[in-house]
């Protein structure tokens, strides 16, 4: 299902700048200029894809572009072709300000050649100085070693730099005019449910739609839902799905035929959840136009506990159905939604999920477990990765199956892939790794099924959480690390603990030795909420990029300083780079206020 959401997919627009100088200089530079764009084009369009499968596209002005005049043609090719991101290239001097691209909310990026023939790294920093001084922060590109005149290879630096900005400005821009959709509202006091339209507003560009929780009631009553597909879900779900243990005391535990209904309950549940937000044209052949529409939402998150789960099954099976990326319908796209409705939490599964294409984790940020802990519990002595001890990811929700890491990357690693990488075969093997728990009726009085497995060790994640600041707005967090795999005997210990029907991650971060990563416990000890998004992948760099670009500074990292990349912008307020990007974000403000 390619492009789900409404609105088309936005372009990458180059824009080849020139020295306007005729009789000599400008016909000197037009074909290294315009080849300059045809080969960042060329390394866009083969190394990018959007979470859809799609191909991402550059449209290059239709010349190089040596004045205001020009530059004004090119922006309004932009705006007719659904430009969302904008890359300027040169390598020579350009007339600064005449020739920039001055669109309030486009992200913007310029690359200037590194070369002796002619001063494509003036030009560059004469454009950085006047986007800073316009107040319209753009990223410097500039390689490392000096290039030939005729050099049209990109160097490694210059390609990292041209694709690590290009996939944070596509993640901005797609979600630009998108709905997060709030299905309830707050879960037990979580501080991320009481979800914030301003900060929707301001700093994604995204509408906020509201739902009760009854329409859901409502349409199951109505069987507002398709029919067909829904016979062909509960086939799949009773063939695929894997039910296990019941941990519920005797006498609480349902009978066989009320497990059967909330099977057939959180089946048409995840239907209608999928439905409510990005429609359905079935439902309009069915006579229920106005709600085929759907509300075009990007993200979601249903409420759920407790005025939900006392009455009815929960929503485990649906939140984690949606967020895996396969389903009855066959392997596709991951869609990203919250348990809890934790809109704080579905926030930074949607910044991985743009960035890497793939389903995001969602998790509580359960418990630190100390060497000395996990030796008095189980007698065993932690080594490897484990040695200086971890972090209990578990929670009853949106755990894709994608993190059972049955997917294997090209050398046969443990890994997390875009949908249209995953093989039937891999699809089965995160089925046939989860069992589905009847929910424990201490939590979930009204039943339902919990997704129940453990990640696979060593695959390479990052955990992200954005948290909201009472005067300061928001900030995110980002931890890079690794999954560790725990020996049964140790892992049943640990994990039957806390609750033996939800999935477990086990993580343990990469320590730099100071601050919030002095050690595992800091880690902990200074994550801002119960909740985190982790994605397969160290994005810790493109997460980093992307928060500049919202004007979300970022309070804890571990990413090396070397592959921090933020608008030039940022210089001016200072050498420390974290407390530079506090200052600039506050100084330059959200994009969307």
């Amino acid at each position: 299902m390619a492009n789900r959401n409404i609105g088309r997919l936005p372009k990458v627009g180059i824009r080849p700048v020139i020295d306007g100088r005729e009789r000599g200089v400008r016909e000197s530079l037009e074909v290294q200029t315009m080849n300059m764009a045809k080969v960042a084009a060329k390394l866009i369009e083969e190394n990018l894809r959007f979470p859809g499968g799609e191909k991402v596209e550059c449209v290059i002005a239709d010349t190089t572009i040596g004045g205001v005049a020009e530059a004004a043609a090119c922006a309004d090719k932009f705006e007719r072709e659904g430009v969302g991101v904008s890359l300027t290239v040169t390598p020579a001097w350009c007339y600064g300000t005449e020739v920039m691209d001055s669109h309030p909310s486009i992200p913007k990026a310029v690359w200037g050649f590194n070369g002796t023939e002619r001063p494509g790294a003036v030009y560059l920093a004469a454009a950085l100085a006047g986007y800073t001084q316009k107040g319209l922060p753009a990223f410097g590109i500039y390689g490392r070693d000096v290039q030939d005149a005729g050099d049209q290879n990109i160097p490694e630096d210059v390609k990292e730099k041209v694709l690590r900005f290009v996939k944070a400005a596509l993640a901005v821009a797609q979600m630009k005019g998108k709905s997060y959709l709030s299905l309830g509202y707050t879960s037990m006091g979580i501080a991320g449910s009481m979800v914030n339209p301003d900060f929707f507003q301001d700093y994604l560009g995204m509408r906020t739609e509201f739902v009760d929780m009854t329409e859901v009631k409502r349409r199951i009553d109505e069987e507002i839902y398709d029919k067909e597909e829904y016979a062909k879900a509960l086939a799949w779900t009773k063939e695929n799905c894997i039910e296990g243990d019941d941990f519920n005391k005797p006498e609480t535990q349902s009978n066989r035929e009320r497990k059967d209904w909330e099977w057939e309950i959180v089946v048409k549940m995840t239907l209608i959840f999928r439905d409510l937000m990005i429609g359905n044209p079935k439902l309009k052949e069915a006579g229920f136009g106005e709600e085929s529409h759907g509300r075009n939402a990007i993200a979601g998150g249903f409420q759920g506990q407790r005025q939900w789960t006392d009455y009815y099954p929960n929503g485990d099976f649906s939140e984690a159905i949606l967020c895996s990326s396969f389903d009855w319908n066959g392997i596709r796209e991951a869609f990203v939604f919250a348990t809890e409705n934790d809109s704080l939490n579905a926030v930074p599964m949607l910044f991985g999920h743009l960035l890497t294409n793939t389903a995001q984790i969602f998790s509580d940020v359960r418990t630190y477990w100390s060497p000395e802990a996990v030796k008095r519990v189980t007698g065993v002595e932690l080594t490897g990765l484990a040695k200086d001890g971890f972090i209990h990811l578990i929670n009853s929700g949106p755990t894709t199956l994608d993190a059972t890491a049955q997917q294997k990357d090209k050398d046969g690693n443990p890994a997390m892939k875009p949908f249209w990488e995953i093989t039937e075969e891999e699809a089965k093997l995160c089925l046939e790794n989860t069992r589905w728990c009847p929910g424990e009726k201490e939590y979930f009085r009204g039943g339902g099924y919990s997704s129940q497995f453990k990640t696979a060790g060593k695959m390479p994640v990052t955990m992200s959480r954005v948290n909201l600041v009472k005067g300061l707005g928001p900030v995110l967090q980002i931890a890079e690390g690794y999954t560790i795999e725990l020996e049964d005997a140790v892992h049943n210990v640990l994990d039957r603990r806390t609750n033996p029907t939800w999935p477990t991650t086990w993580f343990v971060p990469n320590l730099t030795g100071s601050g919030a990563f002095k050690d595992v416990y800091s880690v902990m000890a200074n994550w801002g909420a119960n909740h985190g998004a982790i994605s397969f992948g160290h994005i810790g760099a493109d997460l980093i990029t992307l928060a500049s670009l919202l004007r979300i500074p970022v309070c804890m990292h571990n990413v090396e300083d070397e592959k921090i990349f933020r608008p030039s912008a940022w210089n001016a307020f200072g050498e420390n780079k974290e407390g530079a990007d506090y200052r600039a974000c506050a100084n330059f403000g959200p994009v969307y206020r």
